[in-house]
């Protein structure tokens, strides 16, 4: 690794996968920052039991734009911590099923030009961490959190978010549980949200819906699943949002097909697509893993631009075999052509369609 960081000065991004080749723990060397540090723009480190040896690299690249990090063993605020004095420019950020903290969204809350930040499973972080992020960085305009059902963030955080983010165009909330209270004030205050995701939700119902059909007056799409949700919400969704081009519900027991055929007569141009998910209930319980939050959830993050949906996590770091990744990664595409990867499809054509606003 050193040795390509050393010798190419022109990288601009680079992915590192499962890398077996580190020492493991105290001994282990440094990587970079290398030649390579002054033209990096994107970091991305998967699946890496010391994944933190490539710390200094990451303080290092001064121009570093994006930073995503999955499943890496360590305590990460310390890296965290020291980035924001080393890069000034960060756009965007990916974290998932990491440890870190409120003490590393505090740090992240300096980085003033962040625009997209993704939280997947990451429960020590809190209403307080997301906070102060949103306090600082103004011009959040993509923000994903997968809350692990923790319920460690909430109506005060995302009421922050609305208070200090008005450019927000696009809301990923699964295994959160926001009320009425903070999405009245994030349609009231964050009047360019064009995409919003609800999933997993125990709060989320008619009165939730019918608010945001009332007061989201930019809104294009919107994802609902696994929510209190009834036909009395789809009608709410017939008069409101006036731009509002397509919506997909899949797991909303209330919601009838006669409930999504009545919506699609009302409103002839909106795409409606309903999935109860009942033939799914057989595939629920023999799915691999267990682990909660998105899997549970249905949804599966695979590696898109900006959005960066992630596969279902291979189990090669916890000592599973190539074969059982390879059992996994298969099945996850199976069940996106068979149409269960619902939030993964939507989200993945959002991505495609605003791809010009990303770059």
């Amino acid at each position: 690794m050193n040795a390509i960081l050393n010798n190419c000065a022109s990288l601009e991004e680079l992915s590192v996968k499962r890398l077996r080749g580190i020492t493991d723990g105290a001994a282990a060397e440094p990587i970079g920052p290398g030649l390579a540090a002054s033209s990096l723009k994107t970091i991305c480190l998967k699946e890496l039991y010391n994944g933190q040896c490539f710390g200094p690299l990451i303080i290092g690249s001064k121009n570093l734009r994006t930073l995503k990090l999955f499943r890496c063993s360590g305590d990460w605020d310390k890296v965290l911590r020291v980035i924001p004095d080393r890069v000034s420019g960060l756009v965007e950020i990916h974290l998932e099923r990491l440890q870190v903290s409120d003490a590393g969204l505090t740090a992240l809350s300096t980085c003033l030009s962040l625009e997209i930040l993704h939280l997947v499973k990451t429960p020590e972080c809190t209403n307080f961490g997301l906070t102060l992020v949103a306090e600082q960085c103004k011009l959040l305009r993509k923000l994903h959190i997968d809350g692990w059902k923790a319920n460690h963030i909430g109506d005060d955080g995302l009421i922050a978010v609305a208070k200090h983010c008005p450019n927000l165009q696009e809301l990923v909330l699964i295994g959160v549980n926001p009320t009425k209270i903070s999405l009245e004030t994030l349609a009231s205050n964050c009047q360019n949200l064009e995409r919003l995701a609800l999933c997993g939700s125990d709060t989320v119902g008619d009165a939730e819906i019918s608010c945001i059909a009332a007061k989201c007056m930019a809104l294009k799409k919107l994802c609902i699943k696994s929510c209190l949700v009834s036909d009395e919400g789809m009608k709410a969704l017939a008069t409101g949002c006036p731009n509002l081009v397509k919506v997909k519900v899949k797991k909303c027991r209330g919601v009838t097909c006669d409930g999504a055929e009545w919506l699609r007569a009302s409103r002839g141009s909106l795409a409606v697509n309903l999935d109860s998910g009942e033939v799914e209930l057989q595939d629920a319980n023999a799915s691999d893993g267990g682990g909660g939050g998105v899997q549970d959830n249905g949804v599966e993050f695979a590696p898109q631009a900006g959005l960066n949906q992630m596969p279902p996590v291979a189990p090669s770091i916890a000592g599973g075999s190539r074969s059982t990744a390879r059992s996994t990664s298969f099945k996850a595409r199976l069940g996106l052509l068979n149409g269960r990867g619902i939030v993964a499809c939507t989200l993945r054509r959002w991505s495609s369609g605003n791809g010009g606003s990303q770059s």
